[in-house]
């Protein structure tokens, strides 16, 4: 392990304002290790990256930060990963611009473990959430560790997922490791950090903004061998990891979903672009000519769950739900029920889990999957 002066001069090289990725790498091509780019001499460094953040570089103020990184490096759990470590995950160092530096909160043996990327919409629908938890938990449970963005919707779906299976999850944030976003994720970051991985490269205290999460999600695509895309809106995030993803010679996937949803347009964009449809985790494992034994996520084959005294009503909804969603009108025309005799039996059938209600006042049957 770096000693703590090794880390504070990398921790000192990442904290120089305007001093870039591409920039860091170029000196560190130039004089090795940071400790030798410290010790330089001005005109030197400035033959790099120019006299202003030569001077900018050198300066005392460079250091200001990196008493506070090297005391949340003490804490139990994290660790300050460098460009020299060994545990350092390799795929990045295939990419272009691979950070300098990592924070990482959980098990650092995760980073370099097989990872399958599952993202997609932030808003979500339950069904999708659904789908992304059950594809994340049969993927690890096939040996796969799930990356994703710990952002709402399907990313947090797919870390549940993962942290069922031995796989686990990581997850890569957009803000500095020691802030939570978004604050409604807390519990499910703690977990991870337990018995998974969190790592950013952004220093402590980087807020949410707006820049960083297209940075974060060219990470996503960097760790893993393919990403799984479970729902997206025309213009997700989501089609940006997808693109990185495919732009660094990984596979793309799909799910397939309504004609009628905004949520499946960027699914089926991606699919007309080439990306490999799947309906469940063997679709995937088979692309990536994975050798693990794990049986296919089996398609929806009808809600399970107990019966009840309108139980001949109940399948006559969910027969008439198909797999799109409707409103309480269309439902009524479909299945010959009145609206009273309708609203009865779809509240317990969705304290059931066996429809969602959307905006809108339509509903959507959800489908539960089996085992992996």
């Amino acid at each position: 392990m770096a000693s703590q002066d090794d880390i504070a001069a990398w921790l000192r090289l990442t904290l120089v304002p305007g001093l870039g990725g591409e920039s860091r790498r170029r000196l560190l091509q130039v004089f090795g290790l940071p400790a030798a780019i410290f010790s330089a001499p001005l005109p030197a460094v400035a033959a790099v990256v120019g006299p202003a953040l030569a001077q900018r570089l050198l300066s005392d103020e460079s250091a200001s930060g990196v008493p506070a990184a090297l005391a949340w490096r003490e804490e139990p759990g994290n660790r300050i990963l460098t460009l020299a470590d060994a545990e350092y995950p390799q795929a990045l160092l295939a990419g272009a611009d691979p950070p300098v530096l990592l924070y990482a909160k959980g098990d650092v043996a995760l980073l370099n473990r097989p990872m399958l990327a599952i993202v997609g919409s932030r808003n979500a629908t339950r069904q999708g959430e659904e789908n992304a938890a059950a594809f994340a938990e049969a993927l690890s449970a096939a040996g796969l560790t799930i990356v994703s963005g710990m952002a709402l919707g399907i990313d947090a779906a797919a870390h549940r997922g993962g942290l069922k299976g031995p796989g686990a999850t990581v997850a890569v944030v957009g803000t500095g490791p020691d802030r939570i976003y978004p604050a409604r994720n807390a519990p499910l970051a703690r977990e991870i950090a337990g018995r998974g991985c969190v790592i950013s490269e952004f220093p402590l205290g980087t807020p949410a903004l707006a820049a960083n999460f297209p940075r974060r999600n060219r990470l996503i695509a960097g760790l893993a061998r393919g990403c799984l895309v479970v729902e997206a809106a025309p213009r997700s995030g989501s089609l940006i990891t997808a693109r990185l993803a495919a732009e660094a010679g990984r596979e793309v996937f799909a799910v397939p979903g309504s004609i009628h949803s905004p949520q499946s347009k960027g699914c089926h964009a991606l699919i007309k672009q080439g990306a490999k449809l799947v309906e469940s985790a063997a679709d995937v494992l088979e692309e990536l000519r994975w050798e693990a034994v794990v049986a296919a996520v089996p398609a929806p084959a009808g809600p399970a769950g107990s019966q009840t005294n309108g139980a001949g009503d109940e399948e006559r909804i969910l027969g008439a739900l198909g797999a799109d969603p409707c409103d309480l009108d269309g439902l009524a025309a479909r299945t010959g029920l009145g609206p009273d005799t309708l609203l009865a039996a779809l509240l317990p059938m969705e304290l059931a889990g066996r429809v969602a209600q959307l905006p809108g006042g339509r509903y959507q049957r959800l489908f539960r999957r089996g085992p992996a």
